[in-house]
């Protein structure tokens, strides 16, 4: 189905009702990460033995893959088809949960074991760039294009919404059963998830001319390193979050990625609009500041209620961070473009998380985990400068300012 004709059938049914479909896709999808967040950490430092460092470039590594594999995600949405790409996204993350468990298999050499594991985050980042960049782009499609904004704050709710409930599920799993059972849900969870995609109408690619992805680059890359600052303090939690609770002898880490994600959708829910009303530079810096005070909230917690209310705070700015720089992202190339687009814009955030998991797990070591926070407040502080810098100098599409 084209994409003319895709938005004349889905003209009069509500917003909602459009994407509910591929919000669903990308929550089953997503659940299999969400699993593994409060887990892993535990599960490489006190499971396999191996220090903060090893445990940040265990998380940092599927940042890492995504980072690489956005560019082709990119390409393959715009040229194939969103719904092929996310469908291979999905095979690919059931993959990964088979490397899981060969990697549970070299537990007895843990070297070995965290090899393997690294190489499953690395084919889980790949299949999750897949799935999140063409999930986007086949929104952007059947909808109008006023609505930018609140297409990319619905599809990351479904993402979050997988975190926030995969985070107590996970924890469950793995007191029960272990990692083991983590794996399997991560092999069989997308499988799943494909079925539900299968009756839904493909988006055929309008046959233009693209951009090429240096060219896309080039204007994007202020948005996005905007972005990438402002997803430091999401790595800081879900990377660093348990460890710090378990540290401090708090109980129920678990509970800092389900206050986070929960106000993170709350927010999402509630100002969706914001971006597409306000414009994304003004609504990310206000949002960055938030975020801000959520992170220096968590370092300076004496109690976990604190650090819980700095986990929640996290989760309310970073909520419109991603989609208020996404719009200044996608405002800057033509239509066509926009899964490459999207490729590149998101790029950034796993290019930050790469760097920023491994490097806050050096800070863990050498200082101690709660500034960890602090760094990371820093860090996010900086975004505000370039959504300033954007509000100033708005994006232009055919030589026109919006």
């Amino acid at each position: 189905m084209s994409v003319v004709a895709m938005r004349e059938a889905t003209e009069g049914r509500s917003f909602a009702a459009s994407l509910l479909p591929i919000m669903g896709a990308v929550f089953v999808a997503f659940l299999v990460i969400g699993v593994a967040m409060p887990v892993l950490p535990l599960y490489v430092h006190d499971g396999l033995g191996f220090g903060t460092f090893v445990v940040g470039l265990v998380a940092g590594s599927q940042f890492a893959a995504s980072l690489i594999s956005r560019p082709w995600a990119g390409h393959y949405s715009d040229g194939r088809g969103a719904k092929r790409a996310v469908a291979a996204g999905l095979l690919a993350a059931s993959t990964s949960g088979l490397i899981y468990l060969c990697s549970l298999l070299l537990r007895g050499a843990p070297e070995a074991s965290v090899a393997v594991l690294l190489l499953g985050r690395g084919v889980l980042g790949g299949a999750e760039s897949f799935i999140i960049t063409a999930a986007v782009s086949w929104g952007l499609a059947i909808v109008d294009s006023r609505n930018t904004g609140k297409v990319i704050a619905w599809v990351g709710s479904a993402m979050f919404a997988a975190f926030a409930i995969g985070a107590p599920v996970g924890s469950a799993l793995y007191a029960g059963y272990g990692f083991a059972a983590i794996a399997g849900v991560t092999a069989l969870a997308p499988l799943v998830t494909l079925l539900l995609i299968a009756p839904l109408p493909a988006v055929v690619p309008v046959p233009r001319s693209r951009l090429s992805f240096a060219k896309v680059f080039g204007s994007v890359w202020v948005p996005g390193f905007g972005s990438a600052l402002g997803s430091v303090g999401f790595g800081a939690v879900t990377t660093f979050a348990a460890l710090l609770f378990a540290d401090r002898g708090w109980t129920q880490g678990w509970l800092a990625y389900t206050v986070y994600a929960a106000a993170f959708i709350i927010a999402r829910v509630l100002f969706s609009h914001a971006s597409d009303k306000f414009g994304g530079a003004k609504v990310a810096l206000f949002c960055v500041l938030i975020e801000t005070a959520g992170q220096a909230l968590m370092w300076l917690a004496v109690r976990p209620e604190l650090a819980l209310v700095g986990a929640a705070l996290t989760g309310f700015g970073f909520s419109l961070v991603y989609p208020g720089f996404g719009v200044e992202a996608v405002l800057r190339v033509p239509a066509q473009s926009r899964g490459l687009a999207m490729g590149a814009y998101t790029a950034f955030l796993d290019l930050a998380q790469g760097i920023a998991s491994p490097a806050l797990g050096l800070v863990a070591r050498g200082a101690g985990l709660n500034v960890v926070f602090l760094v990371s407040a820093v860090t996010v502080l900086c975004a505000a400068f370039v959504a300033s810098w954007l509000m100033v100098n708005p994006p232009t599409v055919g030589g026109q300012q919006r």
